[in-house]
C-alpha cells in the first residue's frame, strides 16, 4: 500500500470562538500543517458555524494553509467568495451537487487545491469518476455537523477502498479524514491509507498540542 504523507489539519471548530486569532496562532506554533475550517449553513447540516469574514480575518493571524470544508447546500454559489476570503484548499460535499466537475475545475483555475467530501452513508464509488480533478478527498469519520463524535469503525474500510483506487490509477490525491480522530483511532486510520488527519477537540484540549501532533504523526 502506497503512503504519501502524515499530516494534521487542526479543526478551528473546536477552538474558543472568542479567541479565534490566538487559537489559530497556537495551532501554527504547535506545528499543525493546515487549519481546517468547517463551514456549515444550518441546511446541509443542522449546525451553523462561520463564513467569509472569519476566514479573511484569521488570515491576518497565521500563515497556515486554510483547509476550507463546505458543508452547505449549493456550494457553487460561494466557491469564489471563499477563495477570495483566503481558502488554500477548498472542498464541498459530493452529496450537495449533481455534477462536481465544473466546480472542481473552477477551484483549480483559481490556483486553489480542489477537494470532494463524502459522508458515511454515501457509497465510496460515487466519488471515483472525479478523482482526477481532486487534489484531496475528505472521508467523514463521523456524521457531518458536529464535533466530538466517535469514529465510525466502517470508515477504515472506506479509506482502504479509496486508497486502492487512487493507487491503481497512479494519482497523487490525498486522503483526509475528518471526525473521530484521536490517538486511539489514528494508527488504524493511517494504516488504512490516510494522509491527513483532521483533529478537533482532542487537539485543542491537549495540554501540550505540539506533543499531541507529533504523537499523531508517529502513530
Amino acid at each position: 500500500m502506497m503512503k504519501t504523507n502524515k499530516m494534521v489539519s487542526a479543526s478551528i471548530l473546536s477552538a474558543d470562538f472568542s479567541k479565534m486569532g490566538e487559537e489559530a496562532q497556537r495551532m501554527e506554533k504547535a506545528g499543525t500543517d493546515w487549519l481546517h475550517c468547517d463551514v456549515m449553513d444550518g441546511s446541509f447540516v443542522t449546525n451553523i458555524t462561520f463564513g467569509f469574514k472569519m476566514l479573511s480575518d484569521l488570515k491576518k493571524w497565521c500563515k497556515l494553509p486554510f483547509d476550507v470544508h463546505l458543508m452547505i447546500v449549493k456550494p457553487e454559489r460561494y466557491l469564489e467568495r471563499f477563495i477570495e476570503a483566503g481558502a488554500d484548499l477548498l472542498s464541498f460535499h459530493i452529496e450537495a451537487v449533481s455534477d462536481p466537475r465544473p466546480y472542481l475545475n473552477l477551484i483549480r483555475s483559481k490556483g486553489v487545491k480542489s477537494g470532494l467530501a463524502i459522508s458515511p452513508d454515501t457509497p465510496m464509488e460515487k466519488i471515483f469518476d472525479y478523482l482526477d480533478l481532486c487534489d484531496f478527498v475528505i472521508v467523514m469519520g463521523v456524521y457531518p455537523g458536529y464535533g466530538a463524535q466517535g469514529y465510525i469503525p466502517a470508515t477504515s474500510g472506506r479509506i482502504a477502498q479509496l486508497r486502492k483506487e487512487i493507487d491503481k490509477r497512479g494519482l497523487s490525491t490525498l486522503i483526509e479524514i475528518d471526525g473521530g480522530v484521536n490517538l486511539k483511532t489514528a494508527p488504524e486510520i493511517f494504516e488504512s491509507g490516510a494522509d491527513v488527519l483532521v483533529s478537533g477537540s482532542a487537539l485543542f484540549n491537549a495540554a501540550e498540542p505540539d506533543k499531541f501532533i507529533k504523537e499523531l504523526k508517529n502513530c
